[in-house]
Formats: C-alpha cells, structure tokens, sequence
C-alpha cells in the first residue's frame, strides 16, 4: 500500500476508534448508572463535547491548516502548550461550579473539570499527527485510548455515580495520553511553543471559534423555536430521526478536521476542487444510504433503536436523508474554501444557519414536523449550492491560507 493510501486508512480507523469511544462511553455510562445518574452524566459529557469542539475549532484547525514543514514542531508544540493552559483554567472554573452545586450533578461537574486537560490535550494530539502527516500514530494512541476507557469502565460497579463515572473516565486517557506525547517528542524536540499568538486579535481560530457556535447554536435555536409551537412529541421525532444519522456526522467532522492537510497537496485549485468533488459525491452517496438502510429497518429493530419515538422518527427518514445527502456536498464546498479562501466560510455559515432555522420553522407552519424536516433539507441544499458558487469564484491562482501565528 503507499504512504498516501496508508495515511488515509489510518485517518479512517483513527475516526473509527474516536467515535466508537464516544459511543461506547455513553452506552456503559447508560447500563451502569441509574436514570437520573445517567442525567448528570449526559450533562456533564454535553459540557464536555462543548468545550472539545470550541477547542477543535480554535486550536485543532489552525494546526492542520499549516503547510510550512518547518514550522510544524513548533506550531504543534504550541497548540498542545495552549490548550494544556487554557482547559486547566476552564477546569478550574468547571471545579469550582462543581463545589457550589448541590448534589451528584456538582460532584459531575468537579470531576470534569479535574479531568478537562487530561482529555482535552489527548484529543489534541490527533490534530497535530494529522498535521505532520502521521495518522497511523494518532490511531495507536487513540486505539489505546478505546481500550482503557472500556476497561476502566466495565469495572465500575452497578449504580456507580456519575461524578465516579466522569473521573474515571479521564483518568483512563493517561495512558493514550503517555503514548501520544511520546510519538510526538521526535516532532517537535527542539522547537519552542508560543502562547502570545493565541490571544492576539486576528488569530485564525476566532473565526473558526465563531463559525462552530453559529453552527451548533443554530442547530439548538432551531430546537427550541420549534419547541415554543410544536409537541413534544414533533420535536422528540426530529431529534431521533437526527441521531439516527449520527455516524454520518462523525464523517463530516472528520472531513472537516482533518480534510486540509490532505487536500491542500493538490496542485492548485483545480485539483483542490477535483478532490473535493470526489469526497463530496462519495459523502451525499453515503448519505442517501444511510437513510435508505434506516428506511428499510424492521419496526422491531427500529423500536429497539428509538423506542416509542421510532414511528415518529421513521416518517421522517426520506428528508433526513435527503437533507444529509446534500449536507454531504456542502461540507465538502465548505472544505474546499477552507483550504482555498479560510476566510470566505464565515459569512456563509451566519447566512445559511440562520436561514436553516427560518425554513424549519416555515416548514413546520405548512407541514408540521415533516415539514419542518424538509425546511432543514433545503436550508442544507442552499447552503451546498452556495458554498460551491462562492469556490467557483475563487480565483484559479488563489494564495496558500494565511498560517495559523503561533510561533
């Protein structure tokens, strides 16, 4: 296999191994703790999964949107020093919230913010493999990650809280952790790490930091404002419906974490934007797939999926379908900007999330809740197309990105 083949193989199982973790945590955190135990845990992983995205966007884009090989060790050593310093100063916050509320869910929220940097800069590590070129290095270090986490786990006792949950948790990355920085030491021996470049206004990840909050808020307003008309019942089918493509999105967040380094080696835009076609179709093929695989799931397995949401759900599946089908195309456009023109991404996610939130809501007024399904599916096909006019009037020598000013 070649060295590029093999890189994108470990790039694949690396996601593999990450997602499967995220799953796996909930389901044992799910089996071991009680229903409001399993509550506090949910909210205290909601905080964490939060805070790794804000970090991914600040931290982990700039680094993987860095070409200059030389400068590599140093913005590596630099993004991890960062997010070391800045995640003990939120875990700090986090413990002390924890100590001021009242019960388990304090006790939750103490014990993450005890455990935030341990977790934080292990995920870190994956961005800067991916930036050096060396996925399959990522992939030991979280594959080790997957184990520990199960084991450590699968130990707990029944009914375990969900403050002894969450610290053993992170504990359980020390050793991934261990292996990551000792995979790294041959990178960045030598090179000095910069936090001043960090809080510097202009630095690229504000705008990346302001992009994942539009996105994600968006996405929770439109929740809400759905809320404030619909049943509980509408909003429960669209949430089920939406997790059901879950895996999906672990494959858009990767495309987009870790997409760059690899696109950014093809020769000019051209290139860029035969690759990333090619992503793109695979991606909405996928998606299309994914949703016709649900569509076609036995009410039984469907029940056992969702429970009594799934008939809701299922009524649903052809615009979810449909909706990440083109949200496949859209992120691929919106790789190819970031790569070509970072900074020509922001204005679309502000217009188009805005607009998503718009037509689910008018949808819902036409159509109820399926309605408000295919509103989100043309707020997601406007967007693609958008996106991709915007990369048509990129120009054809267009300049390498701005690098992140870390060093």
């Amino acid at each position: 296999m070649s060295r590029r083949g093999l890189a994108a193989v470990s790039s694949v199982l690396d996601q593999a191994a990450s997602s499967a973790t995220n799953i796996l945590v909930l389901v044992l955190a799910a089996r071991l703790s009680s229903a409001s135990g399993f509550a506090d845990f949910s909210m205290v992983y909601v905080t964490f999964s939060v805070l790794l995205g804000l970090n991914m966007a600040y931290v982990g884009q700039t680094v993987v949107l860095e070409k200059a090989e030389d400068r590599l060790g140093a913005v590596c050593r630099s993004g991890l020093a960062f997010t070391a310093a800045a995640s003990a100063a939120v875990g700090a916050a986090l413990a002390v919230v924890g100590l001021a509320l009242p019960g388990a869910g304090g006790r939750a929220f103490l014990a993450l913010g005890l455990v935030l940097p341990l977790v934080l800069v292990q995920d870190g590590l994956r961005y800067c493999f991916s930036a050096l070129r060396t996925p399959e290095r990522a992939l030991a270090a979280d594959a080790l990650r997957l184990a520990c986490v199960v084991a450590a786990l699968l130990l707990q006792p029944e009914g375990a809280s969900a403050g002894r949950l969450v610290l053993v948790w992170g504990v359980s990355a020390l050793p991934a952790l261990a292996l990551g920085l000792f995979l790294l030491r041959p990178y960045v021996r030598g090179a000095a790490a910069e936090l001043r470049p960090y809080l510097r206004r202009g630095h690229l990840g504000q705008r990346f930091v302001v992009e994942f909050a539009v996105g994600n808020g968006s996405s929770q307003l439109a929740v809400l404002g759905l809320g404030l008309f619909a049943t509980p019942l509408a909003v429960g089918a669209l949430r089920g419906a939406t997790t059901l493509f879950g895996p999906l999105n672990v494959l858009f967040n990767s495309a987009n974490a870790f997409g760059p380094p690899v696109v950014g080696r093809a020769s000019g835009k051209q290139g860029v934007v035969r690759l990333t076609l090619l992503m793109g179709g695979v991606l909405a093929v996928l998606g299309a797939g994914w949703g016709a695989v649900l569509y076609a799931l036995p009410a039984e397995v469907g029940r056992q999926l969702l429970g009594d949401t799934w008939g809701a759900a299922f009524a649903l599946l052809p615009a979810t379908g449909a909706q990440y089908a083109v949200m496949g195309l859209g992120t691929c456009a919106l790789l190819t900007l970031r790569v070509l023109a970072p900074k020509a991404t922001l204005s679309l996610q502000v217009v188009f999330s805005v607009l998503s939130v718009a037509l689910l809501l008018g949808g819902y007024a036409l159509g109820g809740v399926a309605g408000a399904a295919w509103g989100l599916a043309a707020g997601s096909a406007l967007k693609a197309t958008a996106a991709w006019l915007r990369v048509s009037r990129v120009p054809a020598a267009a300049p390498a990105p701005e690098p992140a000013p870390v060093i």
